[in-house]
């Protein structure tokens, strides 16, 4: 029971639809990307292993769900291959969000549960501010949200906008009307007060009422980007997380850490069995979605024992408000997510992990070990 709690509160899944079932093996081209990026792009093989462990004490129907890329303009999955011995398996997107999931099921607990899954990914690093792309963009008059941006102003149940978020934020932003200068302004708020704390688990799961009424600002990716993305909400600007997982070497930011942005060994082969990371964006008006990601710029502090103040830290903290260097893949968006098939636990915090569950009983995700999976990443050059 205490197994169940702590996994439900950690990460809990939403509703989707069937694309097909296959048996066995089955191997998927995605579509085209929408339109090329202007800049050089990084291809990727995402091997993902599986040899599930059910839970002691744990028998009966077995399912898995796994998270796949988002198709955007600075990545796109450009295929997907998979097998095992599974009784079914599907590709489904019939959620509130629109995000891919690969779910595969079997019978029974007893035996051998395996499953391969390789996913080849390409991606172009996103770097809106650092090619001044803000140059000929103004404040509109007249503030208007497309209809699919407007979810990202309400709350989910771990990101209030309301009370002590709202007027935190107020104390940030103090009065700002310029929705750009404002985001910045909490953005910074955030990776100078937040601290990382390798002790939280996984990536820690972004209860951000629980952070600032505690008063201890510290946690994980997902905690910080959290804080960033219901700071933003709070003030009237659209804000989301990206969750999704580290894929190799970072060429652009490896000169201020060895250690903070992924790395891979010479032949670009990368362990990223627990490389999973959590980005955020914010909508301006006028213009789009833009990155921004807080949690390394604390990562990096850490990992170097450095002052905020130190220049390397602030130039980290500077690149990352506008710019990301994608040896990174997104999942998905969601937060109170129900998978489908519809899991025992209800709805997820977010799904940027695999979840299983053995007659309803969740496999730990945070540990790759316990839930006994593997992920390689290797660099096509």
């Amino acid at each position: 029971m205490q197994r169940r709690q702590f996994l439900k509160n950690s990460v809990l899944l939403s509703a989707a639809g069937l694309v097909g079932p296959s048996v066995v093996s089955q191997t998927v081209q995605a579509a085209e990307p929408a339109a090329p990026a202007p800049v050089a792009r990084r291809r990727f093989v995402l091997s993902q292993t599986y040899k599930l462990n059910p839970p002691q004490g744990s028998s009966g129907v077995v399912k898995l769900w796994i998270p796949l890329p988002v198709d955007t303009a600075f990545q796109q999955m450009t295929n997907l291959a998979f097998s095992g011995n599974y009784q079914q398996a599907y590709i489904t997107t019939n959620n509130a969000y629109g995000a891919k999931t690969l779910f595969a099921s079997w019978p029974k607990s007893e035996g051998d549960l395996q499953m391969q899954v390789d996913i080849e990914i390409e991606t172009a690093d996103w770097e809106p501010l650092k090619h001044d792309a803000l140059k000929t963009w103004q404040v509109p008059e007249q503030i208007i949200y497309p209809l699919d941006v407007k979810p990202y102003l309400l709350p989910t149940t771990h990101t209030p906008v309301d009370g002590q978020v709202r007027e935190t934020a107020q104390k940030i932003t103090h009065g700002e009307q310029d929705p750009l200068k404002k985001v910045r302004l909490i953005y910074q708020w955030v990776s100078r007060n937040m601290e990382r704390d390798n002790d939280v688990i996984g990536c820690g799961t972004g209860d951000v009422a629980a952070i600032l009424k505690s008063g201890k600002l510290s946690g994980k990716c997902t905690d910080m980007s959290s804080v960033f993305v219901a700071l933003a909400r709070a003030s009237g600007i659209p804000a989301r997380e990206l969750f999704g997982i580290r894929l190799g070497k970072a060429n652009k930011l490896e000169r201020y850490s060895k250690s903070a942005f992924g790395k891979a060994d010479e032949q670009g082969v990368a362990d990223v069995s627990g490389g999973q990371h959590c980005r955020a964006e914010f909508y301006l008006a006028g213009y789009g979605w833009l990155p921004c990601d807080p949690a390394d710029v604390t990562k990096m502090r850490l990992a170097e024992k450095k002052a905020h103040e130190d220049a390397d830290v602030q130039a980290v903290n500077s690149y990352l408000f506008g710019n990301w260097e994608m040896n990174w893949v997104g999942f998905n968006y969601g937060r109170d997510f129900e998978l489908y098939p519809a899991t025992e636990q209800g709805a997820m915090n977010n799904f940027g992990y695999p979840y299983a569950e053995v007659d309803g009983d969740p496999i730990n995700f945070y540990d790759p070990k316990v839930f006994s999976y593997h992920y390689v990443s290797t660099e096509q050059r």
